[in-house]
């Protein structure tokens, strides 16, 4: 008989409307049965890192035709993590790897691996890095930099949202290319930390601004050749005044928008006729093929010292929702991961 154990969930309990809450979820107990199902190729897991990310908010609202499903009402959420394997009927995957890729807001979980399951090979870094620098942010940061922006020793790099889990990383990639970077963030802690911490040569509270243009022309007099768009509205609207001739922008996230039942407008838009502006909108699983490349790039990097990374850690499941919602409000510093269980 397969084990049978007690299963710790957040659940989502209703679509949510303007910016989530706490009480949008709840902690269920149900049991689980830690076997894989008769003839499937499903792999059992134990969660140990889950990992709160701001695209997790459109989600948690009825959406049709995008490129993720809405989470179920009445169900587990889901999301990237680092797991255990228990039991495997997949042949890729072993009893006692670890693994990560997306899996449940749970305790335990059965996935099917088609969902983008990547075994761990290198254990000499903390395992919660597979949620951000070497998981699904990293890869974010690396393909947005570096596939869609085709960026070139000393051009001049803006980052929104600069502190957080791809904005991080954006940075520190570009400074090692030799690009002048200037980040924007929400307090003077996440501002010091852009500099004293990730090198931007530059960075600004963006809440202390009555006006985003002069300030993004105070720290480009001469343009901006690449931007990597985290958030959207008022922020897209200044950089596009501000881009040089032929500069790129790289659209990773909108988080300013996600909340707002009605999306801001963007009223500049005219200017990437005038100064032939590429702007591309990307999802970082178009270039997962390239996870090789950019693990042999980075973990050499990490281990040198010459890249860091700054994570938030929430400890055990029931802080899960108050990390997620304190994603909105700018309540984390750097990467925000939930740790479940140590093994």
């Amino acid at each position: 008989m397969a084990e049978e154990v007690s299963n710790k969930q957040v659940i989502l309990k209703n679509y949510v409307t303007g910016y989530p809450k706490e009480s949008d979820m709840e902690i269920k107990n149900v049991t689980i049965k830690l076997k894989v199902p008769e003839g499937s190729n499903d792999v059992v897991v134990k969660n140990l890192y889950l990992s709160c990310d701001p695209y997790m908010r459109s989600r948690m609202r009825k959406i049709e035709g995008s490129y993720v499903e809405s989470f179920a009402p009445g169900s587990p959420i889901t999301g990237y993590g680092v797991a255990k394997v228990l039991e495997s009927g997949d042949p890729k995957f072993q009893k006692g790897d670890l693994v990560w890729g997306m899996t449940g807001w749970e305790e335990y979980s059965i996935i099917t691996p088609t969902q983008t399951l990547f075994k761990i090979h290198d254990k000499d870094v903390p395992l919660s890095y597979y949620t951000g620098i070497l998981g699904m942010p990293g890869m974010t940061a690396y393909a947005g930099f570096h596939e869609v922006c085709s960026p070139k020793k000393g051009e001049t790099v803006f980052v929104s949202a600069a502190s957080g889990a791809v904005g991080q990383l954006v940075g520190q990639f570009a400074k090692m290319l030799g690009c002048y970077v200037v980040g924007s963030a929400g307090s003077k802690e996440k501002v010091d930390l852009l500099k004293s911490k990730f090198g931007f040569d530059e960075a600004f509270n963006y809440k202390e601004e009555q006006d985003l243009s002069a300030a993004l022309k105070r720290y480009f007099p001469d343009g901006i050749d690449i931007y990597f768009e985290n958030v959207g509205g008022k922020m897209l609207d200044a950089v596009l005044v501000n881009m040089k001739l032929y500069g790129r922008i790289a659209v990773c996230g909108m988080i300013s928008q996600y909340n707002l039942e009605q999306t801001e407008g963007v009223h500049n838009l005219f200017c990437l006729i005038t100064k032939r502006i590429r702007m591309e909108g990307f999802l970082v699983f178009d270039y997962y093929h390239l996870y090789p490349k950019y693990l042999e790039m980075v973990i050499p990097q990490i281990k040198a010292g010459k890249v860091v990374y700054v994570e938030d850690v929430a400890h055990g499941l029931e802080s899960a929702p108050t990390a997620l919602v304190g994603l909105f409000s700018g309540r984390n510093i750097g990467k925000q991961v939930v740790m479940v269980s140590r093994e």
